[in-house]
């Protein structure tokens, strides 16, 4: 039963990243003027990065007694979530704030490589569990 809810969990987290990431952000974008977009978006990545955030650390427990190395993956999607939500998040939102266009570049480009490397790792976990 650990094994079913340990897969079911990371299957969420990844399919959750992925409908957030490329369906969610992209549609608020291509639907909403700016000025309403961006504030929407604010809103919602801290409630994100919680979601992340509690289904990979689930996962990384549940994971741990039968897949060590799934456990270790899916933990370090929860650490750097927790970096990215109260550290990176708040930087971007001060450089937007600040009209920092090349700062917030540079830092939002760093957060969407991270949410890749999060997806990357979710499916690598996915392949792991499906190879039981």
């Amino acid at each position: 039963m650990m094994f079913e809810i340990s897969l079911l969990v990371t299957a969420l987290l990844f399919g959750g990243t992925v409908l957030y990431s490329f369906g969610f952000a992209a549609f608020v974008f291509t639907a909403l003027p700016a000025d309403v977009a961006g504030p929407l978006i604010r809103r919602a990545f801290p409630r994100f990065y919680l979601f992340v955030l509690a289904s990979s650390a689930v996962a990384a427990a549940v994971a741990l007694a039968f897949d060590p190395v799934s456990s270790a993956i899916l933990t370090a999607i929860a650490v750097t979530t927790i970096l990215a939500r109260q550290v990176l998040m708040p930087a971007i939102n001060n450089a937007t704030d600040q009209g920092a266009k090349k700062r917030f570049k540079v830092l939002h480009s760093l957060s969407v490589l991270i949410t890749l490397a999060h997806i990357g790792a979710a499916a690598v976990v996915l392949v792991r569990l499906a190879g039981y």
